[in-house]
C-alpha cells in the first residue's frame, strides 16, 4: 500500500479565486485524457511492439479526423479529445520502443525455452527473502543483464531479470556488476522483467558499484549502523522511513502498520520528498536565498534524496510526485496542479510503461489528486472550526483524509478490507513523521565524517519512531478496526461509490447535523450497534471449552481447566496476538503451557503468554529441534522461573477440567521435516467436549499415528468421539488421508493466516476435510473459533 501520503504538506487551491471572488473550474484539460490514455496503456501492457504501433496509428488517424473537424467548427470536447489522441500515440509508441529495447538479444526467446546460459548483469534491487525451512530459504533479486552467453553465442541487451536463488544474493553490493550461470524461465508478458533466472552456482562479482552507487550504500549502511542499539520496533522502523529499508521491520509491526493503512510510511513517497525539499526550502529563507534560487536547490536536494534512496521506479515515482508538490508552493501556481500531475503520469508511463498497472503508481496518483483537489477548502473547513491559534493545522488535519480517501477503494484490492481507525492513526503518526525523517537523514550524512554523533542524532529520530510503532500496534488491536469488505473489482467500486456519495452530499450531511444533533446521535448509535461485530462485547461466550486462537500463521490453542484458567497448546508467532487472545477469554493462570514442537509459528508467542499471568509448567516434546530456540524458549522459562517438563507418548495430563493424553511422538522420523513430524499430538477432553490437536505433522508421522490407531483399540474408540480436530499444519497438502478419516470430527478447524506465502489452506487440505464430512472454519476468515457446551449441547462461534 505503498505511497498514500504523496506530496503531504503542499496544500494546494481545488478552484483559483478571480478579482470579482468567484472561483474558477478546476482545469481538468489534461488531467482527464491522461488517465484515459493510462487506462488504454494498462489495458494493451504486455502486448507485442507491432500491436502497439497500430494502436498508436489508429489514435494518431483518429486525432488527424478530429483536427480536420476542429478546424471547421471548435467545441468543448474536440480539444480534450485532440489531446487524448496525442496522448496515446505518446504512451503506445514508448510502450513499443521499451518492448524492441527489451526483447534486445532474444532474452525472451531464450526464456521460454528454459536456456542455461551464463550472463553478466547488473544488480537494480535489493535481496528479498521468502520464508522457508532451515537452509530451504529463497532469495530474489532483480537485475538488468548486459550480455548473455548459451548456445554458442553472446549477445548484447538491456532486458531485467528476476534473480532466483540462495542467501549468496544477498551480498551482492546494489550496481554492481557481476557473473551468474543459470537456467532462464518465461514471465507474463506483461510483467516488467523479461525472464526469470534461477542461479546454479556461487554469483562473482566482475566490477563493483559505481562511485555514486558506493557512496549512497556508505551512507545507508552508516544509517542503519546507527540505529543498531536501537530498540528493536526503531530499528527497523526509521530506515524505513527515511531510505524504504525494511530489511530489518520486525514481521508483527509489519503486520499491523498494514492493518492500520500505515505502511506507506516505510515506502519512499511524496511525504518523504515533501519532508527533505520542505527543510531545504526553510533553510533558504533563514539564510536568505532569493526567492528564484529557492526551488532549483530543493531540485537538487531531490536529486540527492533519490541517489540516497536509489533510483528505483517507486522512488523515482515519488519524486516526480514531489516535484508536483514543489510547483504547489507557491500560490500563484496552485492551479497549475492537476494539470502537471497530468503531465506528470504521462512522463513517468513514457519511461516506464509497466508501471500502468502497478498498484503503487495509482495509489501515488490518486493521493496526490486528493491533495491538489481536497487539502486546501477541507483544511480551510477544518481550520475554521478549531481554535483560532489552532486553524494553521487544518491543512495538515486534512492532508490523511483526503489521502485516504481518495485511495481507499484501491487499497480495498489489496486487503479485503477497509481500516476504520486508519485516518485517525495516519492522524496521531503524521507529525512524528518529519522530525523522524529528518534525523535519520542528518544521521546517514553525519555517518561519514563522525558515526558517534550519528548515533546521538539517530536517537532524535527513534524516540518519534517509536511512538509512530505504537501508534501502529495499538490501532491494529482496536476491536472492529478493520471491517471485512467485498473483495476484487466490486468490493472497490462499491467504495468508490461510496465515497463519492459522501464527497457529493458532504455539505448537505453536515448541514442535516448541525440542524438535528438528536437525531443525528441516535442514527449514529443505532448504525453502530448495526455495524459493530456482537463478538466484540459478547466475546468470550458463556460455557467455552475450546478456542482456536488467530495468531497469524501460527497456532495457539487453548483448552479451559477452570475459571480463569487454561492450559494454552503452542503460542503462535507474536507474543501480542495471543496475549490479546488469552486476555479477552479472562484467563489469567496458564496451568500449564504445551509447546508441540519449537519452530517459530508455535514459540515466538511465549514471552505474550507468560506476560502477567501465572504460569505454572512448560511442557515440550522430546525432539529438541531447532536446538536455538530450544535455548531460548528455556532461557525465557528459567528468568520467569518456570519448570520445564518433556512429554512422551502415552503421557496423562490431569489438571481441573482438562484431562489430555500424548498420542505422539512414539519415535524420531527422519523423513519430511523432523521437528513438524515430532510434534506433540493431543487427545484432550475438557468438561464433555473432545479435541484432537495434531499439530504439524506430516505425512510420515500421520501414518504412523494411523498404524497406531488400528493396533491399539483404546486410541481406536478414542478417535470416533471427537467433536472438534486442529487440522494438522496449517492446512498443508502433507496430510495423510487415511487419518483424517479415522480421526473424522463434526468439526475441523485450520489454525492458518491471511494471505500466508504457503498457499495454506491446500486446496487438496480442504477437499479431504470436505470428504470426510467435516465442517470447516478457518482462523483467517474466521477469527477465534470457541468450541461452546452449553445444556449438553456443542456448538462452535466466532468472533467473525
Amino acid at each position: 500500500m505503498a505511497d498514500v501520503a504523496e506530496v503531504a504538506g503542499t496544500p494546494t487551491d481545488r478552484r483559483q479565486p478571480r478579482r470579482d471572488g468567484t472561483r474558477t473550474p478546476t482545469d481538468l484539460r489534461l488531467l482527464g485524457p491522461a488517465v484515459l490514455a493510462w487506462a488504454l496503456a494498462a489495458a494493451t501492457l504486455g502486448l507485442a511492439p507491432t500491436a502497439h504501433l497500430v494502436v498508436a496509428a489508429s489514435a494518431a488517424v483518429a486525432g488527424g479526423l478530429v483536427l480536420a473537424v476542429l478546424r471547421r467548427r471548435a467545441t468543448a470536447w474536440q480539444w480534450p479529445a485532440l489531446i487524448l489522441c496525442l496522448l496515446v500515440v505518446l504512451l503506445q509508441s514508448a510502450a513499443a520502443g521499451h518492448a524492441v529495447l527489451r526483447d534486445r538479444g532474444g532474452v525472451a526467446a531464450l526464456a521460454d525455452a528454459r536456456a542455461v546460459v551464463t550472463a553478466e548483469l547488473v544488480v537494480t534491487g535489493d535481496p528479498v527473502v521468502l520464508a522457508g525451512r532451515g537452509d530451504s530459504a529463497q532469495v530474489l533479486r532483480e537485475a538488468t543483464m548486459q550480455r548473455v552467453d548459451a548456445r554458442g553465442a553472446s549477445r548484447t541487451t538491456a532486458a531485467p531479470v528476476l534473480l532466483t536463488g540462495d542467501d549468496r544474493l544477498v551480498a551482492l553490493p546494489w550496481r554492481s556488476t557481476v557473473r551468474v550461470s543459470g537456467r532462464l524461465g518465461p514471465t507474463d508478458p506483461a510483467d516488467d522483467r523479461a525472464a526469470t533466472l534461477s542461479l546454479s552456482g556461487a554469483p562473482r562479482v566482475i566490477a563493483p558499484p559505481g562511485t555514486i552507487a558506493a557512496a549512497a550504500e556508505r551512507l545507508r549502511a552508516g544509517l542503519r549502523t546507527a540505529v543498531d542499539h536501537a530498540p528493536e520496533d526503531a530499528r527497523g522502523l526509521l530506515p524505513g522511513l527515511v531510505i524504504g529499508d525494511t530489511s530489518r521491520t520486525p514481521e508483527d509491526l509489519t503486520e499491523a502498520m498494514r492493518a492500520t493503512g500505515m505502511t506507506h510510511l516505510t515506502a519512499v513517497s511524496g511525504s518523504n520528498v515533501a519532508v527533505v525539499t520542505g527543510l531545504v526550502l526553510g533553510l533558504c529563507i533563514l539564510v536568505g536565498i532569493p526567492r528564484a534560487l529557492r526551488p532549483v536547490l530543493a531540485m537538487v536536494a531531490l536529486a540527492g534524496f533519490v541517489v540516497l534512496a536509489r533510483p528505483e521506479p517507486s522512488v523515482v515515482r515519488a519524486a516526480v510526485m514531489g516535484a508536483i508538490g514543489l510547483i504547489g508552493l507557491s500560490r500563484s501556481r496552485r492551479s497549475a496542479g492537476p494539470p502537471v500531475l497530468g503531465a506528470a503520469i504521462i512522463v513517468v508511463l513514457v519511461l516506464d510503461p509497466w508501471l500502468a498497472r502497478s498498484f503503487g503508481f495509482a495509489l501515488s496518483s490518486l493521493a496526490t489528486l486528493g491533495l491538489l483537489l481536497f487539502t486546501r477548502p477541507w483544511g480551510e473547513a477544518i481550520g475554521t472550526r478549531l481554535p483560532p491559534r489552532l486553524a494553521p493545522l487544518g491543512p495538515a488535519l486534512a492532508v490523511p483524509v483526503a489521502a485516504q480517501a481518495m485511495t481507499a477503494p484501491v487499497i480495498v484490492l489489496l486487503q479485503g478490507s477497509v481500516s476504520v481507525v486508519g485516518i485517525l492513526a495516519n492522524l496521531l503518526a503524521a507529525p512524528l513523521v518529519p522530525i523522524a525523517t529528518v534525523a535519520g537523514v542528518a544521521a546517514a550524512l553525519l555517518s561519514v565524517v563522525w558515526p558517534g554523533g550519528a548515533v546521538l542524532v539517530a536517537w532524535v529520530g527513534i524516540v518519534p519512531t517509536t511512538g509512530i510503532a505504537q501508534v501502529a500496534r495499538h490501532f491494529a488491536q482496536v476491536p472492529g478496526g478493520t471491517m471485512p469488505w467485498p473483495d476484487g473489482w466490486p468490493g472497490a467500486v462499491l467504495l468508490a461509490g461510496l465515497t463519492l456519495l459522501v464527497l457529493l452530499t458532504g455539505r448537505a450531511l453536515a448541514a442535516g447535523v448541525a440542524a438535528h444533533p438528536a437525531l443525528t446521535v441516535g442514527a449514529a448509535v443505532l448504525l453502530a450497534a448495526a455495524l459493530l461485530p456482537t463478538r466484540t462485547v459478547t466475546w468470550p461466550p458463556d460455557g467455552w471449552r475450546v478456542v482456536v486462537c488467530d495468531v497469524g500463521q501460527g497456532d495457539a490453542v487453548v483448552l479451559r481447566t477452570g475459571p480463569g484458567s487454561a492450559v494454552l497448546v503452542d503460542t503462535g508467532p507474536d507474543p501480542p496476538l495471543v496475549d490479546g487472545c488469552l486476555d479477552r477469554l479472562g484467563v489469567a493462570t496458564l496451568d500449564a503451557v504445551v509447546l508441540t514442537h519449537l519452530h517459530a509459528d508455535h514459540v515466538d508467542g511465549l514471552a505474550g503468554a507468560l506476560d502477567g499471568r501465572t504460569v505454572r509448567q512448560l511442557l515440550v516434546g522430546p525432539v529438541a529441534e531447532p536446538a536455538a530456540a530450544d535455548v531460548q524458549v528455556r532461557r525465557l522459562a528459567g528468568q520467569r522461573h518456570i519448570p520445564v517438563v518433556v512429554l512422551h507418548a502415552s503421557d496423562r495430563l490431569r489438571l481441573g477440567e482438562l484431562d489430555a493424553v500424548v498420542w505422539s511422538p512414539v519415535r524420531r522420523i527422519a523423513a519430511g521435516s523432523v521437528p513438524n513430524n515430532a510434534s506433540l499430538v493431543l487427545a484432550a477432553r475438557t468438561g464433555t467436549v473432545d479435541a484432537l490437536l495434531l499439530g504439524d505433522i506430516e505425512r510420515e508421522s500421520a501414518h504412523d499415528l494411523l498404524l497406531r490407531l488400528r493396533r491399539e483399540p483404546s486410541m481406536a474408540a478414542a478417535a470416533r468421539g471427537f467433536e472438534v480436530v486442529k487440522t494438522p499444519h496449517h492446512g498443508s497438502a502433507n496430510l495423510d488421508d487415511d487419518l483424517m478419516a479415522a480421526v473424522r470430527s463434526p468439526l475441523g478447524v485450520i489454525s492458518v493466516g491471511a494471505d500466508n506465502d504457503y498457499g495454506h489452506p491446500s486446496p487438496r487440505h480442504l477437499d479431504v476435510l470436505r470428504r470426510n464430512g467435516y465442517t470447516v472454519l478457518r482462523t483467517d476468515r474466521d477469527g477465534d473459533v470457541a468450541v461452546v457446551e452449553r445444556g449438553g449441547v456443542v456448538s462452535a462461534v466466532t468472533t467473525r
